[in-house]
């Protein structure tokens, strides 16, 4: 007998072929997996983004790619697709707000009239910031000019806001990537709300402090910002700081490397900033072991309230770990000497800013994709935040939940990993780091659970989809590992990159697609762990 089924099988088909009868397409590395609905890939690009593009996609295509699902979301419901994108910004679920802002713009100039009036009202819940404002402006005007709607918006996100807190904005976010408050305002010609924004406003269009602006208390801060630039002493800058609560952007850059002024800035420091500036704070000598200061950073690290209302991401917190831990930036040729509770603190604060997840109680098998693929570009244009150390972190979120739980890494191999959230993060993500990369076979994890009798209700695969290498499909071995062991398992599928691509099979209510490093996922994942 001629065996057909060894060429063309719906149980175990090669990866380079479709499974037959289902609706898979080529993936970018030449694989077959299936494609996720525009809605999904909506949601990943809100969330990753395609800073940086991927091993397989340029930038520039992964950027077109991403538009064009959106341009479809929003033919077929615009008003969802700006709901959507402001319920991922208000949440703090993505890395970055820029893909939010970047949607919102093309829901306001590329939607229909309905859609457009919806994008602007969401405009100060995605653009809270003016930094955000200026980013909004700058995405808009490449889908058209300034008309009524777009005035009107930018008019009142200025005049919503009262004086003091306005003032406060503009003494931040004076000018970004080419934009300026100054042209928003030229450009919107808002009518001001009072007399002390209309004084405002005049700073911004002048540069100089206008009639009655000492008088006025909600302008007490530009008054300082400008007496600090006459300032040369930093005890002196310091007292300035401290009374009239100057942000570190009011601050002359010279005054910025004196622990004295760093200590007057850090009482009032917003925490994403305190963040960004530890290496800064520790290279001038503010923050040391048994400091004061360190202290008090190491309190509010571990104040999960506050960095919840702060919207502290977690890939914030783990850039600012591996960088801080380096010793070294990235960029420049600064060095400090790490802080030991600090290390101990960020590496509490990147758990707890995933919020609180209740565990499944189910078995638990983590598959860490660590192919080639996964170790090119990175998560929302993080230098050295690969998808591959990404997944990694992620990971060790749900094993920190788990208690039955094991952890494997594979390519075109598989090997148990012997990390564990009791590591230090940045050890555990190092180590993976260090496994030896390949091509991708991702049937791996369920083919290494059935030869070694594993029981395993719940598989999460951490991947960029773009598998290829293997014998069968990995939804086929899923299928063969229920029927061999007797254990109706699912698999997540936990997507590293804004791609188009998942091996999970829609068609099989025990399959899932989730997006990597969305602050939503750990928890979606046990849910559906436990379902």
């Amino acid at each position: 007998m001629f065996k057909f089924t060894r060429h063309v099988s719906t149980l175990a088909t090669p990866p380079s072929q479709p499974i037959p009868g289902t609706s898979q397409v080529p993936n970018s590395a030449g694989g077959y997996t299936w494609s996720v609905d525009d809605w999904a890939r909506l949601d990943r690009f809100l969330v990753l983004g395609s800073e940086g593009g991927s091993y397989y996609i340029a930038e520039r295509a992964l950027t077109l790619e991403g538009a064009q699902a959106v341009l479809r979301c929003l033919a077929v419901d615009g008003a969802r697709v700006v709901a959507r994108t402001a319920e991922v910004s208000e949440a703090g679920r993505a890395p970055k707000n820029d893909p939010a802002i970047f949607v919102l713009a093309m829901a306001a100039k590329l939607g229909d009239e309905a859609t457009r009036k919806a994008a602007y009202a969401a405009l100060p819940r995605v653009c809270r910031i003016g930094t955000h404002l200026m980013h909004f402006a700058e995405y808009a005007q490449g889908f058209g000019g300034w008309g009524r709607g777009m005035r009107k918006a930018v008019a009142s996100w200025f005049n919503a806001r009262s004086a003091d807190e306005l003032a406060l904005q503009l003494v931040k976010y004076q000018a970004r990537d080419g934009w300026s408050t100054r042209d928003l305002l030229r450009l919107a010609h808002p009518r001001a709300a009072s007399p002390s924004h209309d004084r405002l406003f005049a700073w911004v269009t002048s540069g100089a402090l206008p009639a009655g602006a000492a008088a006025d208390p909600a302008l007490a801060l530009l008054v300082a910002k400008d007496a600090l630039t006459r300032i040369t002493s930093p005890r002196e800058a310091a007292n300035v700081i401290r009374t009239h609560r100057v942000p570190r952007e009011a601050v002359p850059t010279e005054l910025l490397a004196h622990a004295e002024v760093w200590e007057a800035l850090l009482a009032d420091l917003p925490v994403t900033a305190m963040i960004r500036n530890l290496a800064t704070m520790t290279r001038v000598g503010l923050l040391a072991p048994g400091a004061d200061a360190t202290r008090t950073v190491v309190a509010r690290l571990g104040d999960n309230a506050r960095l919840a209302r702060a919207r502290v991401h977690p890939v914030a917190v783990l850039a600012a770990l591996l960088t801080y831990e380096s010793g070294r930036g990235a960029r420049g040729s600064g060095t400090w000497t790490p802080v030991g509770p600090i290390l101990d603190a960020l590496d509490g604060a990147f758990y707890a800013t995933f919020g609180g997840v209740e565990p499944s109680g189910t078995r638990t098998l983590l598959a860490l994709d660590v192919s080639g693929s996964m170790s090119w570009g990175s998560i929302a244009g993080v230098p050295g935040l690969t998808p591959r150390v990404g997944s990694a972190a992620m990971a060790l979120v749900t094993a920190a939940t788990e208690r039955d739980h094991t952890l494997v890494g594979f390519s075109t191999e598989l090997t148990p990993l012997a990390i564990s959230p009791r590591q230090r993060l940045g050890d555990a993500v190092a180590a993976i780091d260090r496994l030896p990369m390949g091509g991708t076979d991702c049937a791996l994890p369920m083919q290494w659970a059935q030869r070694n009798q594993v029981d395993v209700d719940t598989f999460v695969v951490y991947t960029d989809n773009e598998t290829w290498a293997g014998s069968v499909h990995p939804a086929q071995a899923l299928r063969a590992y229920r029927q061999a062991r007797g254990i109706p398992a699912r698999l997540i599928v936990v997507g590293m990159t804004s791609n188009g691509f998942s091996i999970a099979d829609p068609d099989d209510a025990g399959m899932l697609d989730v997006v990597g490093f969305d602050t939503a996922t750990p928890p979606v994942i046990s849910d559906f762990a436990r379902a």
